[in-house]
């Protein structure tokens, strides 16, 4: 054998569990070295948390094992709480972490060790268990199961695994595995004692009764099952017909997992269902010893099914953030293309979600010859619901509205159709305004914080609500308020998702500080002033993920940079 043969002999398969921050967990194979972790799409393990980055550690062979090395992390590494440097070797059971205690952790595991777990587990009971046969038999049936449990894909392989070990160390002749369902417990693995299928209907036994003794039962892992006891009723008589000897019950209960690693045993009595074991000959080898490698092979199943419970829960949150993806494309997607830059009127914008998708929305829109309407709105809660109902109020300004009576109706018409289909539940707070080239303005402030007229000389104006929300009341007026611009005012308009982001203190960004930089930056243009305030907020915020979308829009009024604009 050569030299690389030798080695890859002697590297054992390992594998990493990787808990994700709200505990759920899943298994991934170190399928190939160097295996490369981090929050880029290209790695082997794929991590979606800002904090660890782009290829944030890596698993190398060296020497027949697993070393764990650093590759110039932001926050560093750590191995069983230590931070490393350079390579670490790695041994079975490690617990990884990436520098910020609520965020991903990783075990590494080699598939030898997990199997000598259950090995170790028969050697410790054979004392109490008759016969060197029996016990060699319950060793590879149990070692079987391990290697069921480290290497198959298939969930229904791995049950099936479970089953004919519990035969083999009771020396029952049928078993079977049933699983809670709507329409109560269902027979997902039936075997004999040869390994044979049994079909379903095989059963014999009511599961009605045998549901009946798994409500029932007093102990965590254990359950009485008495097929004759007294006061059946008609469909329990029919187990008489089998001639039972023996009736073996060992629940499946549900198993949670938390981000300490620990596994959590759940109440009594939540169950995802039982083994069923029998025997028509002989009495089942119910020994102390064989009773603990029951409970090992249930709570082994147990934790399968809740892993594929998590995969499956995993999945639809990864098909639900693919849909939000698609939708913040969509919504991204209907702000405006591109906003007036030259010109007597200017504009500059941005909205960011806190989420997926987000609740804010502004447009602006040129209405006719000498005229430019702009809105922006925030509708109340996040999320999808929220989304949907800014598109909707996007649909509602794109004709948009250039006098003051015909803003007010726009409103009024506004708040009717939203309070009819959402009775007071959803509204959003709209600051809607039409600017005219001699720098008359029409403006209304449905509940939106007040918008700062900024002019040349430093000076501010806060343009108040001059009404409640668009959607709380069926009824409700709209003021529209007339202003005269200035040569080279600004209007600020904002969501509160600015003025109320959040430092990693939990200090908030507030509005004195937004006048502050407005003062500050009263000679900058609409691009330079929004550029700046937005820059502040984000070294403000640090990072820290933010409550609510951000929305930040600057209209400027420059008339004497374009004498002759028509």
């Amino acid at each position: 054998m050569t030299a690389a043969g030798s080695a890859a002999l002697a590297l054992q398969p390992a594998m990493l569990t990787v808990i994700n921050p709200s505990g759920q967990r899943s298994r991934l194979a170190i399928a190939q070295t160097p295996f490369l972790i981090g929050r880029q799409s290209g790695n082997q393990l794929v991590l979606r948390d800002n904090r660890v980055s782009r290829v944030h550690a890596q698993i190398v062979a060296e020497d027949g094992g697993y070393c764990l090395e650093d590759l110039n992390s932001r926050h560093g590494l750590y191995v069983n709480g230590e931070r490393i440097q350079g390579k670490h070797k790695l041994f079975h059971s490690d617990s990884i972490s990436f520098g910020f205690p609520d965020g991903y952790q990783l075990i590494f595991l080699q598939e030898e060790r997990e199997i000598g777990r259950l090995v170790d587990h028969v050697a410790s009971t054979s004392k109490s268990v008759g016969g060197v046969g029996s016990n060699l038999a319950k060793l590879r049936a149990l070692v079987e199961v391990a290697r069921a449990l480290q290497s198959s894909l298939s969930i229904q392989e791995v049950l099936e695994s479970v089953v004919e070990a519990a035969l083999v160390v009771t020396g029952c002749e049928r078993g079977f595995l049933l699983l809670r369902s709507d329409a109560g417990l269902k027979v997902e693995v039936a075997r004999d004692s040869d390994g044979g299928a049994i079909p379903p209907e095989g059963l014999g036994v009511p599961t009605q009764l045998i549901a009946r003794a798994l409500d029932s039962r007093r102990e965590l892992l254990s359950m009485h099952f008495d097929p004759n006891f007294e006061g059946a009723t008609d469909p329990d008589a029919s187990i008489a017909r089998l001639d039972l000897r023996s009736v073996v019950c060992v629940p499946l209960v549900r198993i949670r997992t938390e981000i300490s690693a620990h596994t959590i045993i759940s109440s009594a009595n939540e169950t995802v269902g039982l083994i069923y074991l029998d025997s028509r000959s002989d009495l089942a080898d119910l020994s102390s010893g064989n009773r603990e490698l029951l409970q090992t092979l249930a709570l082994e199943a147990s934790t399968v099914l809740e892993n594929a419970r998590l995969l499956e829960q995993e999945r639809g949150k990864q098909r639900l953030e693919e849909e939000l993806r698609i939708a913040r494309g969509i919504q991204q997607g209907l702000l405006p293309r591109t906003l007036p830059s030259t010109g007597w009127f200017r504009v500059a914008g941005a909205s960011i979600s806190s989420q997926q998708v987000g609740g804010d929305y502004f447009d602006v829109a040129k209405t006719e010859p000498g005229t430019w309407a702009l809105v922006v709105a925030d509708v109340s809660g996040k999320g999808v619901s929220s989304a949907l109902l800014a598109a909707l109020l996007q649909g509602a300004f794109l004709v948009g509205a250039g006098t003051a009576d015909a803003i007010q109706g726009m409103l009024t018409h506004l708040n009717q159709y939203l309070y009819e289909r959402t009775e007071g539940e959803k509204y959003a707070t709209v600051f809607y305004c039409a600017v005219h080239r001699d720098g008359t303005i029409h403006w209304a402030n449905a509940g939106h914080c007040p918008p700062v007229l900024l002019h040349r000389d430093g000076t501010m104006e806060a343009w108040r609500p001059t009404s409640m929300p668009v959607g709380i009341l069926d009824i409700g007026t709209f003021p529209v308020r007339t202003a005269r611009l200035l040569p080279g005012d600004r209007l600020v308009i904002y969501s509160d998702g600015i003025s109320e982001a959040v430092n990693i203190h939990g200090e908030f960004f507030e509005h004195a500080r937004i006048n502050r930089l407005l003062k500050e930056g009263c000679t900058l243009g609409a691009g330079d002033l929004h550029a700046r305030i937005l820059q502040e907020v984000g070294q403000f915020t640090g990072g820290v993920a933010q409550a609510d979308d951000m929305t930040l829009v600057i209209a400027e009024y420059n008339p004497e940079d374009v004498p002759n604009a028509a």
